[in-house]
């Protein structure tokens, strides 16, 4: 029997050429919006001078560094399939918590300020992590419940008032170390961790796994609810030392602290190719992502930008970031 021409080419693989072509295509769909807000970036430093500078950038650096121990927490979570939107209202609790036994001044109550204060994130966390692992409860009911108690029971211990009078050794949480940032150090230290853990620990993988294929991973031995408890647990955590860093910065404990950090942490994450369907994506992309929207408010706010256009933009870029990933994974598939 003769094969026809359609039978040929049926059945003869696609040219290497044509294969990278499209992956070039979903790689360049991905970051597009990296792309796009990187050209911003550009544009900015060559228009304007001060941009580039060592203490512009230094400034940048500084103020991403909560937002960046959030997006690295919501990395974690977003990987399994969750999401998280409780870390804003965390950020409150935890500098409330901390603030509140910074009042007096000794070594021993600092140590005590900063560990409760990151216990009392990492405890909401393990709560998000029972109710998403445990309980079968929605991430985004569950995460959004607690994002409402974390907010009540900042506002409850504070009072409703800022918390003030804290220690110096509180404080000089904002300072430097060397000529270094303290809050950057941090920022440094826990991305760095986090990326091992992730790219080179059978937990990372284990994160990957459930997020990717929740069936194949509990055929291959994953326990998916100790890994998703394990992820809000981690995220809470992260959410609390912000909580921390932010009070230093603030030089008080304020319930409203973190109000809208959840979706920058979020946007972060997606931005920087973290698919919100569990599974894909590096932090380095995360890092990308935080970086990215850092440059960005800094550079809104050197060109004068009004706030409340900076919150349109930042509302499109979420919208747009959460659309390329749809269309991402409608590709792929």
């Amino acid at each position: 029997m003769q094969s026809t021409n359609a039978d040929v080419l049926a059945a003869t693989p696609a040219a290497p050429s044509a294969m990278n072509g499209r992956r070039l295509g979903r790689l360049a769909l991905r970051y597009s919006l990296v792309i796009i807000l990187a050209l911003f970036v550009i544009t900015l430093a060559v228009s304007n001078k001060s941009f580039l500078t060592v203490s512009n950038m230094n400034v940048i650096l500084i103020q991403v560094a909560a937002n960046a121990l959030l997006a690295t927490g919501a990395t974690f979570v977003i990987l399994t399939g969750g999401i998280d939107l409780s870390v804003g209202s965390i950020v409150g609790l935890s500098g409330v918590v901390g603030a509140l036994i910074a009042q007096d001044d000794g070594a021993l109550t600092f140590s005590e300020a900063v560990a409760l204060g990151i216990l009392a994130g990492g405890a909401i966390g393990a709560f998000n992590g029972l109710l998403v692992a445990i309980a079968r409860v929605p991430p985004f009911v569950a995460t959004l419940g607690n994002m409402t108690v974390a907010t009540g029971l900042a506002f409850v211990a504070s009072d409703g008032q800022p918390i003030s009078g804290l220690s110096d050794q509180f404080l000089a949480l904002s300072g430097t170390v060397g000529g270094f940032s303290i809050p950057v150090i941090v920022m440094i230290v826990v991305v760095a961790v986090s990326w091992l853990v992730l790219a080179r620990t059978k937990f990372g993988m284990h994160i990957y796994a459930v997020g990717g294929n929740p069936h194949a991973a509990r055929v291959a031995g994953v326990n998916l609810k100790v890994t998703r408890f394990a992820v809000y647990v981690i995220s809470g955590l992260l959410a609390g030392l912000a909580g921390i860093i932010l009070a230093a910065r603030a030089t008080a404990g304020i319930a409203t602290n973190g109000t809208g950090y959840e979706l920058n942490a979020i946007a972060a994450a997606v931005i920087g190719g973290i698919s919100l369907a569990g599974g894909r994506g590096s932090l380095i992309g995360t890092v990308f992502g935080f970086l990215i929207l850092g440059v960005l408010d800094n550079g809104l706010n050197i060109i004068n930008v009004s706030p409340f256009y900076q919150l349109i933009v930042k509302g499109l870029i979420i919208i747009g970031a959460v659309f390329v990933d749809s269309l991402v994974n409608r590709t792929d598939d």
